[in-house]
């Protein structure tokens, strides 16, 4: 059935909502929502009679009784005003309605009875993706805050929200588009790109406790250990306050937050100077390659996790949530490693890594936003972070031989933000935003290897393929490391302090329905002190007994460096910014410019280097809006980036025991061209939600990298170039869904050009990355559903005279069925296979789970859990860095069976 809807004097109606109701079942036969020339198209069954319904907002609703026969059927509809506001009588709720920005979606009409959290929702909505990191992503953007009934839940962190919210408390899905934090900005700033999402709960869950409580037990393949998992999910929310916990004690690998997950969680902290054009590096000194459940042998997590927000009255709310998370691991991982550039002369190396991750860490913000009128909003935010991070590591490579290594790190930080929102009157708005930062990392690191102090001068040009033990002993007398021990055991301390104030003040100025002008004036101020000094400690037994490394290696102009640092950096940048915005019929512009005035100074033993300079930073936007839910969109940005400390810290450095690096206190900064093309269609005509991204960036005058080799170790600092790399990113998705079958493919293109320097040669690196997904997947409410997906992808990567080709092939099915109303099955099966010059590795992935409830509304459930069904020890990864090509497997959890009884509030 297909037509045209129009109002009384013949105008199309888009958006208007046309359902189609099963006069025999009472059921939601079809529905279908008109486009731009108020076309509409629904699928009826054959010898059926149905009550179709048209409604739109101000309007009168149409209910016509239509018989179908076996032809199609062409009516359109004219709609009549309605000026009453009499009771509205709802006779069924549309699976999607688009209310302006706003898409709902009513949850119900998504869930077939498999579903247990928000995630599992998320997936089945059109336009509505769960990327490889747990974020959610609405037509290719990444989702920035989810609230529940209007609160926000842990800071809108949406992956928190996809696998802890339970499924069956989720009424309406309300996807905010061109959203804004601050509804007085949201007319004179650029949010095409920011969405968030409203989770509305079902009525009946306001003003009570609900979630629910998980405790599980399983045999592991050792007899001495035991498998537990106990994971309580508790919320509760009225219209005054809410309260989350979320907590979790389990051995089984099954983490409700990572520890890199917590790392990252920001507290939905955004930077005043984020659109300026300027982008400061304070670095991460912490243990960065801390690693994730996933890839671990073993994982024993403990997690307790609150969030409340409380309005004591309309004009106040106060809101915060506190994290604490502990997290312990044992990884293995066994690599090959092949060195790409044959003048180098570097042996092929083996590596096996065995190591032991302990992290603490603790999360506490609180947050205030007062809004005594329309015209004034005044934010309040402090986060305070404290960590206490170990690794133990124990690397046997076939180059060095033996390494022990311990890496420990304390760190906290707390960060402030303060924001004020003035309107003075409808043509006149100011905001001020400010935040200031302080960070300290204390990261201390020890590496232990063997040595012959018999063999130290017979050097080690040719390597036999056993270990050689002299390997280090270059490195060593470098170091001025006392060699007559039977060992090297190195030591580093760090100590890296962080101070910054980011604050701007901007004015906009309403000209007229259709544009405006902006002015902003800030700044960025930081400081950063790093201190650190090499050591060695000269027996194993006294860790009191040691000396000062004095190393012999020179830098880049002959000067002989030190194993020590004292370097204080000071950055600072007052920039004025103006940007005109100006809408004329379907298109809108954006001309901006910035100008900046930086000062750069680090001062290192008593001498400074002054950097002071000029630079107008220009952009621009422009945007044409074809339809309400179709848009092409163009940005071109120039950018500055300025590095950190430790790049500027001209004393030597350990990163590894292999990996050596100074810094150079004559580093200036980078300057980018960023270009951008987005094309986004949402259409609920014919089902079809579409969107294409196209980047381009030149990377000029930038900072880079420069290497020397001394067999598999590196010693490497970083100058000002003037080569220039490209990149070229091209990503797209289009999805269309006939009936209950949906389809789809993403596919995404990376071209880079990158210049690389070993020794004194400088090289180009060049790669061209293709990746293809298409999937389909069906969604029916009363039979089982399927998902098939396909990862293609090709990998060339061309580094001087070689040439690496690496080829995946990854297809994957997921079945999940909620049968005689109590059953629910669920299995994912992926398979893997990665083929290198020629050669090829695969390995398999399988789990399941099996549950069981007495009917939807049952209080308990229970179920069995199977993981790595198959039993495989690894997975494979192949990676082309800048200098080499490495195999690696990562050794995963064994297969192990739970059992879980779930209790529902």
């Amino acid at each position: 059935m297909s037509g045209v809807v129009k109002d009384s004097i013949g105008q199309p109606l888009e958006l208007a909502n046309v359902i189609a109701i099963n006069q025999e079942t009472k059921a939601l036969e079809s529905y279908g929502i008109t486009d731009a020339k108020g076309e509409y198209k629904i699928a009826l069954g054959k010898n059926g009679k149905y009550n179709v319904q048209v409604t739109y907002i101000g309007m009168k609703t149409i209910n016509m009784v239509f018989e179908t026969k076996e032809v199609d059927i062409k009516k359109d509809f004219v709609m009549a005003l309605d000026n009453a506001l009499d009771a509205v009588e709802l006779t069924y709720e549309m699976p999607v309605t688009i209310k302006g920005d706003t898409i709902v979606y009513n949850a119900d009409s998504f869930k077939n009875g498999s579903e247990r959290k928000l995630g599992d929702v998320l997936e089945k909505l059109p336009g509505v993706e769960i990327n490889d990191n747990g974020q959610i992503e609405v037509e290719g953007n990444v989702v920035q805050k989810v609230t529940v009934n209007g609160k926000d839940f842990f800071d809108g962190d949406s992956k928190l929200a996809t696998e802890n919210i339970p499924s069956n408390a989720v009424d309406k899905i309300e996807v905010l588009r061109n959203f804004s934090e601050v509804g007085q900005l949201r007319s004179v700033q650029n949010n095409q790109n920011s969405v968030a999402i409203n989770i509305k709960l079902k009525e009946g869950k306001e003003n009570f406790w609900f979630g629910d409580i998980t405790a599980g037990v399983g045999s592991a393949p050792s007899p001495n250990d035991e498998l537990y998992l106990v994971q309580p999910k508790l919320f509760y929310y009225s219209p005054k306050y809410s309260v989350n916990v979320i907590g979790d004690i389990n051995n089984i690998g099954e983490p409700a937050l990572s520890n890199r997950d917590v790392r990252n969680f920001g507290g939905g902290f955004r930077a005043p100077s984020r659109d300026s054009g300027t982008n400061l590096n304070l670095g991460n000194n912490g243990l960065g390659g801390l690693t994730t459940a996933a890839r671990a042998q073993e994982v024993e997590s403990k997690l307790l996790a609150t969030n409340f927000s409380y309005s004591p009255n309309k004009a106040l709310d106060l809101s915060g949530f506190l994290i604490y998370n502990t997290t312990r691991l044992r990884t293995r991982q066994e690599s090959f490693i092949r060195y790409t550039d044959p003048d180098l002369g570097i042996p092929d190396e083996e590596t096996i890594n065995t190591g032991k991750e302990a992290s603490d860490q603790g999360l506490v913000k609180l947050s205030a936003s007062y809004k005594p009128n329309a015209n004034n909003q005044l934010d309040y935010d402090v986060l305070a972070s404290l960590s206490k991070d170990e690794e133990r590591q124990t690397e046997i490579s076939s180059v060095i031989g033996t390494t022990n290594q311990l890496d420990e790190v304390t760190p906290f930080s707390i960060n402030q933000n303060l924001n004020y929102y003035y309107t003075l009157n409808e043509n006149n708005i100011f905001a001020f935003e400010a935040q200031h930062l302080i960070k300290d990392e204390d990261p201390f690191y020890d590496a232990f290897l063997n040595n012959d102090p018999t063999n130290n001068d017979n050097g080690f040009g040719n390597i036999p393929p056993a270990v050689d033990e002299d390997a280090y002993d270059e490195t060593a007398e470098q170091l001025g490391l006392d060699r007559s021990l039977n060992f090297y055991n190195l030591g580093q301390n760090q100590r890296v302090k962080s101070n910054q104030l980011d604050a701007k003040l901007d004015y906009y100025n309403i000209l007229n329905p259709k544009s405006n002008i902006s002015f902003t004036l800030g700044t960025i101020v930081s400081r950063q002190d790093f201190n650190s000094n090499i050591f060695q400690f000269l027996d194993q037994n006294d860790p009191t007994n040691i000396q000062d490394a004095n190393p012999t290696i020179d830098d880049l102009d002959g000067n002989s460096l030190a194993a020590v640092n004292d370097t204080q950096y000071n950055f600072s940048d007052v920039y004025l910014a103006t940007r005109y915005n100006v809408r004329t019929g379907k298109f809108t512009f954006r001309p901006g410019v910035s100008v900046h005035a930086y000062g750069n100074q680090n001062t290192q033993f008593g001498t400074r280097f002054k950097d002071n300079f000029f630079r107008v930073l220009p952009e621009f936007e422009a945007r044409v809006q074809f339809k309400k839910s179709e848009s092409l969109q163009f940005n071109y940005r120039m950018s500055n980036q300025f590095t950190d400390v430790t790049n500027l810290a001209e004393g030597l450095v350990l990163n590894n025991f292999d990996a050596l690096a100074y810094g150079n206190s004559e580093l200036q900064n980078g300057l980018s061209h960023n270009l951008s093309l987005n094309y986004r269609s949402f259409n609920l005509f014919n089902n079809t939600n579409v969107f294409a991204v196209v980047n381009y960036n030149k990377n000029i005058d930038q900072i880079r990298s420069i290497a020397n080799f001394d067999n598999v170790i590196t010693t490497s600092t970083f100058f000002n170039s003037q080569f220039a790399d490209e990149t070229l990113t091209a990503f797209g998705s289009w999805n269309k869904r006939f009936g209950k079958i949906r389809t789809g493919i993403f596919a995404r293109f990376n071209y880079s050009l990158r210049n690389q320097f070993v020794g004194g040669r400088q090289s180009e690196n060049e790669s061209f990355v293709q990746s293809y997904r298409p999937e389909i997947r069906t969604n029916f409410r009363e039979a089982p559903n399927v998902r098939l997906r396909y990862q293609y992808s090709i990998s060339n990567n061309n580094q001087g005279s070689r040439n690496t080709k690496i080829i995946t092939n990854a297809p994957s099915i997921r079945f999940d069925a909620y049968i005689w109303d109590s059953v629910t099955f669920v299995t994912d099966y992926a398979y893997n296979n990665q083929n290198v010059e020629g050669e090829s590795e695969s390995f398999t992935t399988w789990s399941a789970r099996l549950g069981y409830r007495k009917n939807r509304d049952a209080k308990w459930e229970y179920e069995i859990r199977a993981n790595n069904i198959l039993n495989i020890d690894a997975n494979i990864n192949n990676n082309v860095g800048n200098f080499s090509v490495s195999n690696s497997a990562t050794f995963l959890q064994p297969r192990f069976i739970t059992f879980r009884a779930i209790y529902t509030l």
